[in-house]
């Protein structure tokens, strides 16, 4: 057994000095949002903080030992989900998980570079970041506070200057910082020409619409879907197809992913471990709670949505996800979220949400609207349980830490009466 020291993430330089030091055997590192969760002055056990996490970062200032906490020699990191559908678990990822996702990444990506750290490093895309840097031996550029106080495109492009020439240049964002920078680029050539100075930009957390994909793409700019979460160390699915050692299932339409960058599970929580991480015929698979299946077209992973966002409207099964992406695909519509709100007569009906000033949507006319709406699901071929029956503006548009949509909120928006 070894400590747990928690690190405030906002400190990029020490947070990438405890993830080295923990990667090398030191103690397990949990980030945080703010400062270190002690508040105050940081006990110096656990040999001195692991002799100031191997002398590259000042523990007396930058991170506190979780009082009697320990976890297993294997345990490298930490890390707390969003909690977007479901209370926030604390994920145990290995030394081992951790490079195995990084490796499989430089190589689905055409070798190791530069990565530049624009998500909170207390969530996995934001730390896999830092820890590709230190697996490729290159040190991460940080975009103002490393995310943790707004996203600013501007910010974005001036840390995408300090990089370094003559090595591939990374970065790892959410779509809703990509439609920021598109939509800032599209004005302003500094910032389309720091879009498109990255070899491959990895998005993912939810899913990518369309509108923002094609504008994205019309910059030049080069853009990677990623599908994975805090159990699988990150993205282990890129574009559709599984990179590393990652093996795809599918367990009655729920996907489950196996390979070396799993999670050991989740801190002291044993249930959940047992219903979350499967072991079948010497195989561990991870149970994503996901709808999916692989296209017939082209063998990649498509994802329908959350098995837990299904909803029953007129005894008909419907995938929120699946009318999402239909009504994504319509001008205006690139962020839209798609809800279920109770229905006297069919029990729940889709209700679709966006954000104050969406260009492109007549919000002032929502029958218009809705008919148009109406008819990109049928085109869709998702039938009339699908037809989304209220559009809502979200004024503001509540986000959660890691930058995704409040899904949550914007529920309880939704079925608000009118």
């Amino acid at each position: 057994m070894k400590p747990l020291v928690q690190v405030a993430a906002e400190d990029a330089s020490a947070l990438t000095a405890a993830l080295a030091a923990a990667l090398d055997g030191g103690p397990a590192v949990w980030p945080v949002p703010g400062p270190a969760a002690s508040g105050g002055a940081v006990p110096q056990a656990a040999d001195e903080m692991a002799h100031d996490f191997r002398q590259n970062a000042p523990p007396d200032r930058a991170a506190a030992r979780v009082a009697g906490r320990e976890v297993d020699d294997a345990v490298a990191l930490v890390v707390e989900t969003s909690g977007s559908t479901d209370r926030p678990k604390r994920v145990l990822l290995s030394a081992g998980a951790l490079e195995a996702s990084a490796h499989a990444t430089h190589d689905a990506l055409g070798g190791p570079g530069q990565w530049l750290l624009a998500l909170p490093g207390h969530y996995i895309a934001g730390a896999q970041v830092l820890v590709r840097g230190i697996v490729a031996g290159t040190e991460a550029v940080v975009v103002g506070d490393g995310g943790g106080g707004g996203f600013r495109p501007a910010a974005f492009a001036e840390a995408s200057a300090r990089m370094l020439p003559d090595v591939p240049h990374y970065t790892s964002l959410v779509p809703v910082q990509l439609g920021r920078v598109v939509e800032a680029a599209e004005r302003d050539a500094f910032i389309a020409a720091a879009l498109r100075s990255f070899d491959a930009i990895l998005v993912g957390g939810q899913a990518l619409g369309a509108e923002v994909a094609a504008r994205a793409d019309a910059l030049g700019a080069r853009i990677v879907r990623t599908y994975g979460s805090s159990e699988t160390a990150g993205g282990c699915v890129y574009d559709g197809l599984p990179i590393g050692d990652t093996r795809i299932r599918f367990d009655d339409g729920s996907i489950e992913l196996g390979g070396s960058s799993l999670a050991d599970g989740y801190l002291d929580d044993p249930e959940r471990t047992a219903a979350a991480f499967v072991v079948d015929r010497g195989v561990r698979w991870y149970r994503t709670g996901d709808l999916g299946e692989f296209d017939a077209d082209t063998g990649r992973l498509r994802v329908r949505g959350r098995a837990d966002d299904v909803m029953i409207s007129g005894g008909v099964k419907v995938v929120l996800g699946e009318v999402e992406r239909a009504v994504r695909r319509l001008p205006g519509c690139g962020d839209a979220v798609v809800v279920a709100v109770p229905d006297p007569e069919w029990g729940e009906r889709a209700a679709v949400v966006v954000g104050a000033g969406t260009e492109g949507v007549e919000v002032d006319d929502e029958e218009f609207e809705l008919g148009r709406l109406r008819e990109a699901t049928d085109a869709s071929g998702l039938g009339p349980a699908a037809r989304p029956v209220r559009l809502v503006v979200a004024d503001p548009w509540p986000l959660l830490a890691s930058g995704k949509p409040d899904r949550r909120a914007l529920a309880a928006l939704a079925a608000a009466p009118r």
